[in-house]
């Protein structure tokens, strides 16, 4: 074997080896993922379940995904996807959920799509609204199957791991971050109230604040206007007298 020829040979086989530890370490890329990956904690967020379709010849005929009963989500809404029916699916939770609007023992468990078609090559979001954000935890994990015409099912339910590392069929996942300084209440005051009440107390709160500024500001109106009175009899009186007094020189001046 001459050295040029076995020159080429290494070369092919390090190039077989750098293509293999290559085709390992890239990660899935046609899974189905949530966007944008995070959301604000304790406030709403709208998210789009992108699925693509990485078969050759079948399509994706439905999309399901389970949101977390752990961390169960108050209020979510559906956009509608032309082509597609949806399904959501509300279900009483295996234990009541704690939480700052109160105790959560119904919540939203699935959404369904189903009716479509993905073609091969293509993609379809499919969009929802959601919140409150729970504030306990840094992440909300959505498992996803996917089947196709061909009778395939894909389920996308591996959770993150430790080490940062993709797994071979990773669900969509939510970080959830702290929200930015000076915009919590902002945020808040734009969310629908869990409970009437307390929607109430605040408002109870400012009234009561409102009345008492009012009544100081009655009684100071009330003290100014008692000591406007007192000052106003007393130039009064003064007048009178002053009158009498001038009368009585007048009566006498003829005399004089």
């Amino acid at each position: 074997m001459s050295f040029r020829s076995a020159g080429r040979r290494v070369a092919a086989v390090t190039a077989g080896a750098v293509a293999l530890t290559l085709g390992l370490a890239m990660p899935a890329l046609a899974h189905v993922t949530i966007n944008p990956g995070t959301a604000e904690k304790g406030g709403f967020t709208k998210v789009a379940f992108r699925v693509p379709n990485e078969r050759d010849k079948d399509s994706t005929t439905k999309l399901v995904v389970d949101l977390p009963i752990d961390h169960p989500l108050p209020f979510v809404s559906v956009r509608p996807v032309p082509g597609w029916d949806v399904k959501v699916t509300q279900s009483k939770l295996p234990k009541p959920v704690a939480s700052k609007y109160g105790e959560i023992t119904e919540a939203v468990t699935k959404i369904t799509w189903s009716g479509g078609k993905i073609a091969p090559g293509q993609f379809q979001e499919f969009e929802v609204s959601m919140g409150f954000m729970p504030e306990d935890t840094d992440q909300l994990v959505f498992p996803a199957t996917q089947t196709y015409s061909g009778g395939e099912v894909v389920k996308w339910a591996d959770e993150p791991k430790a080490d940062g590392s993709e797994a071979e069929h990773p669900a969509p996942t939510l970080k959830l971050v702290a929200p930015a300084a000076g915009e919590g209440d902002e945020h808040m005051a734009g969310t629908p109230s869990a409970s009437p009440a307390a929607a109430a107390a605040p408002t109870m709160a400012v009234k009561a604040q409102g009345d008492e500024a009012a009544e100081g500001a009655m009684s100071g109106s009330d003290g100014t206007a008692r000591l406007l009175a007192g000052v106003g009899i007393a130039v009064g009186v003064a007048g009178v007298a002053t009158g009498v007094a001038g009368l009585r020189r007048g009566r006498r001046a003829p005399q004089d």
